[in-house]
């Protein structure tokens, strides 16, 4: 069986050697390809993976990014590049323990899954980035038809049934785990223990989150769309309902005046909801147009293996 390890890669000079040096200690090297894929860090991660690449010659595979583009498109980066009969996908910061890689491979070997999911006992994130996790898990359940007891963990497992399947899709905005469940419900779960940051702290901001919640608003389901339609039904029946309320009201009793803040309120709810159903549509039609434009998903400036370009 060979096995593949794609980490994505920003910013993380004081930890991707080490990171690499315990895969390897701790896995077999016969049949062990780890994919490195820097994605434009600002720091000298390109080319401590570049001499990673050149020391172990035949396990390491460098992807140099020619932009920053993403986690997710620095992963759909890497997976192009796997060779594996199985990929597992993890950070560069050790929060996810090169000790467990071995026991995800198993399972998705023995139990035959295309999917296998961390999922952990205690979370070393700080608060901001727990409460991003559990958002996403209920967008999802919402957007996804996902397993309601499954956590969408960055820390998984791939069949190369699932990566082929993942990789068809070239459009720029990627979400791997609407990838892969679209494609399977061959899923499989295992809990491994979650680490502190070695150093520094997530990148992820509120700014990366909301745009990662939109991917999957957008591209993975018209849920949204059709939650618009819905709103817009029951707000034009409130409005005939209370039409009829308003005209009743005033022949039972025609010294009743007719309010100007009721109707101020009225016009700026309908207004608002009809903001927020354009923004969506415009977001849906900003992704098309993208995606006709043929914006690339990533671009790749050099790939290195060893000796090889």
């Amino acid at each position: 069986m060979k096995r593949t390890i794609v980490v994505p890669v920003y910013n993380s000079s004081a930890t991707i050697k080490p990171l690499v040096e315990k895969l390897i200690s701790h896995l077999r090297t016969e049949g062990l390809q780890i994919v490195l894929v820097n994605d434009y860090s600002l720091d000298e991660s390109g080319d401590i993976c570049k001499n990673l690449s050149l020391e172990h010659r035949d396990i390491v595979t460098f992807v140099d990014l020619a932009r920053n583009f993403g986690e997710h498109n620095a992963v759909m980066a890497g997976l192009n590049y796997s060779e594996g009969d199985y990929t597992v996908i993890m950070d560069d910061d050790f929060q996810n323990p090169p000790e467990e890689v071995s026991r995800i491979f198993n399972e998705a070997a023995s139990g035959k899954h295309d999917i296998v999911y961390t999922h952990y006992k205690k979370k070393e994130h700080n608060w901001f980035r727990n409460f991003g996790s559990r958002f996403n898990n209920f967008v999802a359940n919402l957007m996804l038809d996902k397993p309601k007891d499954l956590y969408l963990s960055s820390f998984k497992c791939l069949s190369r049934f699932a990566v082929n399947e993942i990789v068809k899709y070239t459009g720029p905005f990627p979400y791997v785990d609407g990838l892969a469940l679209r494609c399977t419900r061959r899923i499989g779960k295992i809990e491994v223990a979650h680490e502190k940051r070695v150093q520094g702290r997530s990148s992820y901001t509120l700014k990366k989150l909301v745009r990662l919640w939109l991917n999957m608003f957008v591209n993975f389901s018209v849920t949204p769309l059709r939650t618009s339609f819905f709103i817009g039904l029951l707000f034009s029946c409130l409005g005939v309902v209370l039409s009829v309320w308003v005209v009743v009201d005033k022949i039972m009793n025609p010294s009743v005046p007719i309010g100007y803040p009721s109707l101020f309120i009225a016009i700026m709810v309908v207004s608002g909801v009809q903001l927020l159903i354009l923004g969506l549509i415009g977001e849906y039609l900003g992704h098309l147009f993208l995606s006709y434009n043929q914006t690339p998903q990533f671009i790749v400036r050099e790939v290195h293996r060893g000796d090889k370009k």
